[in-house]
């Protein structure tokens, strides 16, 4: 129990000084989103004082020392306040993070959830049947797709499936023409719209959870226990699952938790190509037009999910080796 207290207590004290950091960052860049606001404003001739204080209260600028400030910081995250967004004003950030993650993780979320589950079994049956056609066929092909960039691929795809082919929609999460609901249509139409850039994702990233886990069993296979298993009479399948792959699969658990964490921030390059309406293309437009609140809350958001997923396979390693609580 002490083991797994320890990694609560961990867990809880980074998740503070992730937090803090968040609040301090944006606070040692020069000027103000104020500033830009009134600079685009004084071309137009001299602001005056009474204007500046009244940008200053829409936009939502944070008053009083910079312990007060940090006090107000930390009550805003507990109840999700994170201001008003200044490229699309004068839409709460929260509404506009909310609306473009449930996108992100259907799409990503689920996406890579397949990629380790599919490449942890094609990895381990590869390193089984080591030297066959299946593993050299398994290593060339994963080789030969994580060479590919996934913007390059989405590219690709978005060219010859989406634009010569006709056979996949190019654009967007659903029809211009469709409303969002959950009738069978819309589903039916929002699935259609993901399967180019869930390709996309999948096979850029199925190639190095095959090889990592092809990789990792081939070495446990060379060990103790596992020959003492088979001397056992023990059966193949036995060996390979409860053996062999349980064991090699604690490297590649330790990638999907870091890529897994990093699911909200979307896939920046694959939304952006596809206009996919999730949280990676959001983040791009905030960058965009320097919109520091809704940055701020996607970079906490992307933080804290990647603190989580760490802390999930921190217990499982816990779980599937007890060696680890030592």
């Amino acid at each position: 129990m002490r083991y797994f207290f320890g990694k609560i207590g961990l867990f809880f004290v980074t998740l503070w000084a992730a937090i803090t950091v968040n609040f301090i960052l944006p606070r040692m860049m020069p000027g103000s989103p104020a500033d830009a606001a009134i600079a685009k404003l004084s071309q137009n001739g001299p602001v005056t004082p009474e204007v500046r204080a009244s940008i200053e209260a829409q936009l939502g600028m944070p008053k009083g020392n910079l312990l007060s400030q940090y006090w107000q910081y930390l009550g805003d995250v507990v109840h999700l306040n994170f201001g008003v967004s200044y490229s699309n004003f004068p839409q709460n950030v929260s509404d506009l993070v909310g609306a473009a993650l449930p996108w992100t993780l259907t799409l990503v979320g689920l996406v890579t959830i397949i990629s380790f589950i599919i490449g942890t079994a094609l990895g381990a049956l590869m390193a089984w049947k080591r030297g066959t056609a299946v593993d050299v066929t398994g290593t060339i092909s994963s080789s030969f797709l994580s060479a590919f960039p996934s913007f390059w691929l989405a590219l690709m795809l978005l060219f010859f499936l989406g634009y010569k082919a006709g056979l996949f929609p190019t654009s967007g999460a659903y029809s211009s023409t469709a409303i969002p609901n959950f009738s069978m249509d819309f589903i039916s139409d929002a699935v259609e719209h993901s399967i180019l850039p869930a390709l996309t994702i999948l096979l850029t990233s199925l190639g190095s959870y095959v090889m990592g886990m092809r990789n990792t069993m081939i070495n446990t296979l060379g060990d103790d226990y596992v020959t003492f298993a088979e001397a056992n009479g023990l059966r193949q399948r036995t060996v390979m699952l409860k053996y062999a792959a349980r064991n090699a699969l604690l490297p590649n658990l330790t990638s999907f938790g870091l890529v897994l964490g990093g699911v909200v921030g979307g896939s920046l390059l694959v939304e952006q190509v596809f206009n996919y309406p999730g949280v990676g293309l959001l983040l791009y437009q905030a960058v965009t037009n320097q919109d520091y609140p809704l940055m701020q809350a996607i970079f906490l958001m992307i933080t804290i999910s990647v603190l989580v997923a760490n802390f999930i396979v921190d217990i499982l390693y816990g779980v599937l080796d007890p060696r680890t609580r030592r």
